[in-house]
């Protein structure tokens, strides 16, 4: 049995759901992007080829077999993207929440079932339909879990908008002792640099104290104030829009002082590495282009306590 262990973003990492590029389906006709940063690609022709994107999972699954963790990847389905493991379900503690993510990607959840399979039925939970989440948007930190969502009117006009209120308010139900602290991130079906998918494209923290951080994916400046005062300004890394289009907050910590990070982000990494972070470098713009990089495509079920 698998005893899931998630308090925080950077813990040593222990065991990882790590997505697959095999059988990545044909290239999405336009109409069917979920994303405004895929589209732009399959209209401009440059969309990522699947032998490009193979090769850069390989090497993230390489960055893990050097710090012993344990990665399951899922069971392919053919022709079909299964990269962002993350968007199909997030551990809280012991609690494996399945997220109710657009209805064509069930299939996804269900071929990691060799995990679910070692996970006490118990500690599976399934949230009410209304609740629309996706992991992406959710991070613990410890007595907080920070939360992206959007609850304009108009939420239903946004593709690019995942997580609702009715998802912040059952997650909040199910962890009553902690903090649920809710962002509403701006979005766009149009324009990717001005479209904050998830929380974790414009935000997400690193070590002990210290976070990457997006001043324009926030629709609340208060919001984006209130992040930078928990960290305190000497903390923080913030990214130019720039840098959020090109995923810079996506990385992924292996554990306090590990980061996996793209080896493009030069400011990024050199900022790191002068704060003593151990930066894995590997390549992953290929992957980017849909819109997700390592954070998206990794979901961590156990790290240390």
């Amino acid at each position: 049995m698998l005893k899931l262990n998630v308090k925080n973003e950077t813990a040593k990492l222990r065991a990882v759901v790590l997505g697959i590029a095999n059988s990545n389906g044909a290239i999405p006709k336009p109409e069917d992007c979920y994303d405004p940063k895929s589209l732009h690609h399959v209209l401009s022709g440059t969309y990522p080829k699947e032998e490009n994107m193979i090769l850069e999972m390989e090497g993230v699954a390489k960055v893990f077999e050097k710090y012993n963790v344990k990665v399951f990847r899922p069971e392919i389905i053919e022709n079909y993207n299964q990269i962002f493991s993350r968007d199909i379900a997030f551990v809280i503690d012991d609690k494996l929440i399945k997220a109710n993510i657009l209805p064509d990607r069930e299939k996804e959840y269900k071929a990691i079932h060799e995990v679910l399979e070692q996970i006490n039925p118990e500690n599976i939970i399934h949230l009410p339909a209304e609740c629309h989440v996706e992991g992406g948007d959710v991070m613990p930190w410890n007595d907080y879990i920070f939360i992206g969502t959007y609850t304009g009117k108009d939420y239903a006009d946004y593709i690019t908008a995942r997580t609702n209120i009715e998802a912040v308010n059952a997650i909040q139900a199910l962890f009553p002792h902690k903090t649920v602290k809710s962002f509403e991130l701006r979005k766009s079906n149009t324009n990717a640099k001005d479209n904050a998918l998830h929380l974790d494209c414009c935000f997400q923290p690193i070590g002990k104290d210290k976070a990457i951080l997006h001043k324009n994916g926030f629709l609340i400046e208060e919001e984006y104030e209130w992040l930078l005062n928990y960290f305190g300004k000497e903390n923080v890394f913030e990214i130019t829009k720039e840098e959020m289009y090109n995923m810079n907050s996506n990385v992924f910590s292996i554990s306090e002082n590990v980061i996996i990070s793209e080896k493009n982000f030069t400011r990024l990494n050199t900022w790191l590495r002068e704060n003593e972070f151990t930066v894995e470098e590997v390549p992953y713009s290929e992957i980017a282009k849909q819109e997700g990089l390592l954070r998206c495509s990794t979901l961590p079920l156990i790290r240390d306590k």
